[in-house]
């Protein structure tokens, strides 16, 4: 009779068998296909600060309070780069990609190619759908894949990536070059827009929400447009967001799908009124009655447990300068021409009477090229006049020329990196000026797109089955939410990713 060994044993003696040297650590076993998520829902409220979900926190009963309660919350995450504005943070949200390499360097430059100038995102070789009169719109000028690219790019799924926003740059970029639609609001005429870049004529889904005209139950007598810039645009994003998932079977494809939503409506109500106003805490609170209406859908539609949800926000917000004086606070307003006349005088007096200002991008110039060669000058001297003019004005903090930029000659410390990271040679301004902080070049309201914290500190959650739930306080970028994606889906980093994936969150 052979001799046996109880089972109980056994599995006693492989418990304490010793590691013996350089033996193979043994690896997790990789999670099944079946328990990643069938929807990635990408959530960016535009102009939405950190503070917003501290301050006005315990008022909350709905979406934001789901994603605080069961979310993996990171508190200290920051946008790297300047200038930080809603093309660029968008562009960010799912490549993960700086703008020296995304290409994405503002809401709109001058293109030296064209002698024009150009939004991040409009195209004159597509046309527009649904709204005559109108310039087409696409991702050309994306440089980068997004989450969305590489799941498409796999193949080895059915799946659909869809971007929705009242503004076209807020659809077209986080979904990215390969996205199976993008749509924006048309303020004339309420209906929802996109391009021929995407298929030759509209869905039919999104004519039959056009016609049902469902959005005029939030316009009352005043027209799309104001629909759109107050809190109820919110509302219109969300309801086109639910008709998007049954139009586009989002989440029952097969595959993982991806919807990216931006809500607009905050970002116009933050300029107009600031930061701490009234008027921004109001909408917060309605934001957070939207979302616990979409969460409340999509449980219906496919169950949360197969929905992997990400909020964040494309950029923070100023305090109005007329409230921090009230506080004692340094801050104040820079005439918007200010600097562009600076430059111009300056260049006139020391090489003569021309036209050397082309265009802009936010603040910064766009020195005529073609004159200056005709001129026999050379270009980084007269960078360099235009620079020290400017930094001769009051309150201006830094001022970088094109050429120290591309010769890796910025400033060290925080701001001069995320100068740098914001800097892409082809598309860049002959200047990137930073005003002091608080200070702004708007004449009524506030504004954002400086390297300041209070610009560039913005709330990053996730929540799903995926993640472990709590508050994360370690610092983080907005960079890092697309590779931990592509971590959670099993797919390639975009292409142009600078990002860390977020291990400390993940369940394993």
């Amino acid at each position: 009779m052979k001799n046996s060994i109880p089972a109980a044993l056994c599995a006693a003696l492989l418990f304490f068998t010793p590691q013996m040297p350089g033996q193979a650590q043994p690896r997790p076993q990789p999670r099944p296909a079946a328990a990643k998520p069938k929807l990635v829902v990408m959530i960016a409220v535009d102009q939405f600060r950190y503070d917003y979900l501290t301050r006005f926190g315990a008022r909350f009963d709905a979406g934001f309070r789901r994603l605080l309660d069961r979310g993996a919350v990171f508190s200290s995450a920051f946008y790297e780069h300047m200038p930080t504005v809603t093309a660029v943070g968008h562009s960010i949200l799912l490549s993960g990609a700086m703008p020296s390499v995304s290409g994405i360097v503002g809401n709109e430059w001058f293109d030296r190619a064209t002698m024009k100038q150009v939004t991040s995102v409009s195209d004159a070789s597509v046309q527009p759908l649904g709204a005559k009169g109108k310039e087409g719109a696409s991702p050309h000028r994306l440089l980068v894949s997004t989450i969305g690219d590489e799941i498409k790019m796999l193949g080895r799924d059915k799946c659909k990536v869809v971007g929705v926003s009242i503004k076209d740059r807020s659809a077209i970029l986080p979904a990215g070059r390969m996205a199976d639609g993008a749509y924006w609001f048309d303020k004339p005429s309420g209906n929802f827009i996109s391009s021929t870049w995407y298929f030759p004529d509209l869905p039919a889904w999104v004519k039959k929400f056009n016609e049902s005209r469902v959005v005029d139950q939030w316009k009352g007598d005043q027209s799309y447009g104001r629909m759109a810039e107050t809190k109820t645009g919110n509302d219109v994003v969300e309801k086109f967001a639910e008709a998007a998932i049954e139009g586009e079977n989002l989440g029952r494809n097969g595959g993982i799908d991806l919807l990216a939503m931006s809500f607009s409506a905050n970002d116009t109500v933050g300029h107009a009124k600031g930061p701490d106003s009234p008027e921004a805490e109001e909408i917060t609170f309605h934001t957070d009655k939207v979302l616990g209406r979409f969460f409340s859908f999509l449980d219906r539609r496919l169950g949360l447990a197969n929905v992997l949800i990400v909020l964040s926000a494309d950029h923070g917000v100023a305090a109005v300068p007329e409230l921090m004086r009230q506080r004692r606070m340094p801050g104040g307003r820079i005439a918007p021409r200010t600097v562009l006349d600076a430059v111009s005088a300056a260049l006139n007096d020391k090489y003569g009477e021309a036209k050397w200002v082309l265009g802009a991008g936010g603040s910064g110039p766009y020195l005529d090229h073609d004159l200056i060669r005709r001129s026999k000058l050379d270009l980084a001297e007269v960078q360099a006049t235009a620079a020290a003019a400017v930094r001769a004005l009051p309150h201006i903090a830094r001022v970088y020329t094109r050429e120290e930029l591309r010769r890796g000659l910025a400033s060290a410390g925080l701001i001069g990196a995320r100068v740098r990271n914001g800097f892409y040679y082809q598309r860049a301004a002959d200047l990137v000026v930073v005003p002091e902080p608080y200070w702004l070049f708007d004449a009524a309201g506030t504004s954002h797109g400086t390297p300041w914290n209070y610009d560039a500190h913005v709330p990053v959650i996730f929540l799903g089955p995926w993640v472990k739930s709590g508050r994360y306080a370690g610092r983080i970028q907005v960079n890092d939410i697309a590779p931990t994606l592509s971590e959670l889906l099993q797919v390639e980093p975009p292409s142009g990713s600078s990002g860390r994936v977020l291990t400390e969150m993940l369940r394993r």
